[in-house]
């Protein structure tokens, strides 16, 4: 039985980038290309494009009492991950470790966006969020608010210059998924936000959301589609917002 759950507030996130051979990857490369070939029967749309995913990771505590999520990630190719995933993460302590744009508005409200048909995980209703990519590693450091600011345009049209960006993150540790929660809000009501995003979703046929969901208080939550990480980010933030 997995554990629930964990959530940590950090002050910064250290993630460098060091290649390194990935040991599931060569030992499992014809189980992996099999697996592959049938998720792609079932989902044409999926590219095996590069990913990166965190091979060691630690938290150091500074003489101020902040917290930073140290680590170092590696790449390796999405078949891989997304076999390595739904086998059951085998082999050595590896994390999918991910930003996630928590998108707030002005009324307090959380705007979530539902998984298109298309996609692997469709139907799941997820804050905006992507695998960080080779694009998000600048200066040899794994840049995750980069990478959390692109996948809020690309997936819902909002810039992130648009948002009130949180200084920290709510880092949510769930099996080996590390979601990087960055709070981002924007000055208009849920239902305005809403209004607009659903508008640039209907425009794109091939946008990674098909709509979006507005998660006032925890009765809100879709337990049944909405990841269990995201879940408790939402029961904490909701048990102590503040909006402002």
């Amino acid at each position: 039985m997995s554990a629930p759950p964990r959530l940590l507030e950090v002050g910064e996130l250290d993630l460098a980038f060091e290649p390194a051979r990935w040991a599931f990857a060569e030992r499992q490369a014809a189980s992996i290309a099999a697996h592959w070939v049938r998720m792609t029967k079932a989902k044409p749309s999926l590219f095996n494009g590069r990913v990166l995913l965190l091979g060691r990771r630690g938290i150091v505590t500074g003489s101020d009492g902040s917290a930073t999520l140290k680590g170092a990630f590696f790449a390796t190719d999405y078949a891989d991950y997304l076999a390595w995933e739904q086998f059951g993460f085998p082999g050595d302590p590896v994390d999918n470790c991910f930003s996630m744009a928590a998108l707030r508005c002005a009324d307090g409200a959380f705007l979530l966006g539902e998984m298109a048909h298309h996609t692997i995980n469709a139907g799941q209703i997820y804050f905006p969020a992507g695998s960080p990519d080779p694009t998000d590693i600048f200066g040899g450091q794994v840049d995750l608010e980069a990478s959390a600011r692109r996948e809020l345009l690309e997936e819902t049209g909002v810039d992130a210059s648009e948002a009130a960006i949180a200084r920290g993150w709510t880092v949510v540790f769930a099996d080996r998924r590390i979601a990087c929660m960055k709070l981002m809000t924007l000055a208009v009501p849920a239902a305005r936000a809403k209004a607009r995003i659903d508008a640039h979703l209907a425009r794109d046929p091939h946008a990674e959301f098909t709509r979006m969901h507005v998660v006032r208080s925890p009765r809100d939550i879709d337990e049944s589609r909405v990841p269990v990480f995201v879940s408790a980010y939402l029961r904490d933030a909701l048990a102590h917002r503040s909006v402002g």
